[in-house]
This record gives C-alpha cells, structure tokens and sequence, in this order.
C-alpha cells in the first residue's frame, strides 16, 4: 500500500511538472486526445507526417538528446497497434548487454487506452525505405493511444541513458491524454 502511495505521489509530481494545458505551445491534439507535454522539452519542427515533435535534454553523458515524435494518420489510417510494435521493435538489433525488447503493455493510468513498447539496441534510423543511419546505444519507449477518431503514435528514440531518463516524463505525458472536447 505504502508503494502505491509513493507511486501516486511521484505521479502527481510528474502531471505538475508539464505544461499549462490545452491553448499552451507544449499542449498538442490529434485524433480526438489532447495531451500536455513536460516543460522540460522543447517543441521541434512540424513536418507533414507529424502532429508535433518534442526535443528531450540529453543525460549527462549522452552526446544527443532524444526525440519524442507524435504521429496522426487519420482515422482507421496508420496500421494496427501490433503491426506498429513489430515495426519499431524491428528497428533494434539488440547488443551485448542490452535488455530485450519489453513485451507491450498495456497503461492503466491513461483515460483512454495505451499500449506502451520498450527496446534498446542499434537503432536503424532513417525513414522507411530510406538511407539507414545505425546508431548504437539507443532506446526506445513509444505509446500508441487510441483516440476516438484514430490511433496516435508517440515515439521516443535516443541515447539510452537519456531516454531512460525521460521515461517517467514521457508517461506522466501518456497519463495527461484525455479526449477532446
């Protein structure tokens, strides 16, 4: 009981620690969820396939720092969850040393359902179909909400170190998802 206690504690921690709230510029939505980013990150540059991309702080240590990217396809676009966790997991050969990739789970604490995946290993980066940049050490923890108009995809890549790091944020985000309106 007392660890649940703490766990709500460091959560309500991590909800206070993000951004203002809807109107803020690390407050974001798609596919009927909106969502409130950590202060911490910075908002990176808009592309045609992304909602948003969040800049993460490197770890002391790290060289980089890592990249949360959201995705929004549109509705029933985007592939299934699975056929998203097999592809990202597929982007990670694993290292020596390195855990192997954390079975899909499934986030209680969201209001709206979340599977969330884990891997860490050589990422392949790059776009699909595309030049193939291999960058050893790195991790990945992404989620795929299911928004009442469609799936949305938050990716976290980087140096493990700092990814790891940024976990705890990157959930209490997941845990911010609400439906719109």
């Amino acid at each position: 009981m007392n660890g649940l206690l703490a766990a709500a504690v460091v959560l309500a921690q991590l909800v206070s620690s993000h951004g203002p709230g809807p109107g803020s510029p690390l407050s974001a939505s798609a596919g009927g969820l909106t969502w409130s980013a950590p202060k911490a990150w910075a908002v990176g540059p808009a592309s045609p396939w992304r909602v948003v991309t969040y800049a993460v702080a490197a770890a002391p240590g790290d060289a980089e720092g890592a990249e949360v990217a959201v995705f929004f396809f549109g509705p029933g676009k985007g592939g299934t969850t699975q056929a998203n966790v097999d592809r990202w997991l597929s982007q990670f050969q694993p290292e020596k040393g390195s855990a192997p990739p954390g079975k899909p789970v499934k986030l209680a604490a969201a209001a709206v359902p979340v599977t969330v995946v884990t891997a860490e290993g050589t990422y392949a980066s790059g776009m699909p179909g595309g030049a193939v940049t291999p960058k050893p050490g790195w991790a990945l923890r992404g989620a795929i909400a299911e928004g009442p108009e469609g799936s949305v995809f938050f990716k976290m890549v980087g140096p493990r170190k700092t990814v790891e790091a940024a976990t705890a944020t990157f959930d209490a985000l997941l845990v911010s998802l609400r439906k719109s309106g």
